[in-house]
């Protein structure tokens, strides 16, 4: 944990250069404006399946619209993740060029280039993880509501896991030859990043930093950046 909060507090150092503040405007407004889309997709979707199969209708209908405003507001949390990481993997490789070209020198001159079709591939596998794992431990989530703590404290548990596979992935595309992180660097990483996601405002900077740390995470070693 010590290396990962290493890692996180040389991230933060990241945020005010230009060319991370860039990915960072640029990212936000996509994730924003999927985000916007998902959610009248959700909301209009399932309007349109509850008057064509006529399950509800009039004041029913219109109170049916209202409950799934809120549950989309509700379940906001998981879907800005879920868009923001995957987001984030289409603009992984100038991200973690730059923070290696600042701190790793050496280590950006022997990595891989990334194309965009690999960016896709990274983000639309890190989405489908994202949203499997959570429906996998929906069930989980239900039976924890009694609980009042459990639910979040179990949901914190389960994104880390796939946060740290998948910050992980972003990383190591640029370097395969690279052995993968082992379980407490991937763990820590995926729990800070996931724990950051949490906090209102924090999170929206989140995607970035997440990856920034990731990229402190693999070179951290001998001669580690001061913090």
């Amino acid at each position: 944990m010590a290396r990962a909060a290493h890692a996180f507090l040389l991230a933060l150092r990241d945020l005010p250069h230009p060319r991370v503040l860039r990915v960072l405007a640029q990212s936000l407004a996509l994730t924003l404006l999927l985000l916007a889309a998902a959610g009248a997709a959700i909301f209009f979707g399932a309007r349109w399946a509850l008057a064509h199969w006529k399950w509800l209708d009039g004041a029913q209908l219109d109170m049916a619209g209202v409950l799934i405003i809120l549950l989309i507001i509700a379940g906001s949390w998981l879907l800005f993740r879920a868009v923001a990481i995957a987001v984030i993997g289409l603009f992984a490789d100038g991200i973690v060029a730059d923070v290696e070209g600042r701190y790793y020198p050496a280590a950006a001159a022997r990595a891989v280039d990334v194309g965009w079709r690999q960016n896709i591939r990274l983000a639309l596998a890190s989405l489908v993880r994202l949203i499997g794992g959570n429906l996998l431990a929906l069930p989980v989530y239900i039976l924890l509501l009694a609980t009042g703590i459990g639910t979040p404290v179990f949901a914190l548990f389960v994104n880390a896991l796939l946060l740290g596979r998948d910050l992980e992935a972003m990383v190591l595309a640029r370097h395969p030859d690279r052995p993968r992180f082992d379980r407490p660097a991937r763990w820590s990483l995926g729990l800070l990043s996931a724990a950051s996601f949490v906090v209102p405002v924090a999170n929206l900077l989140a995607p970035i930093l997440s990856a920034a740390m990731a990229v402190h995470m693999l070179h951290l070693g001998k001669g580690d950046p001061e913090i």
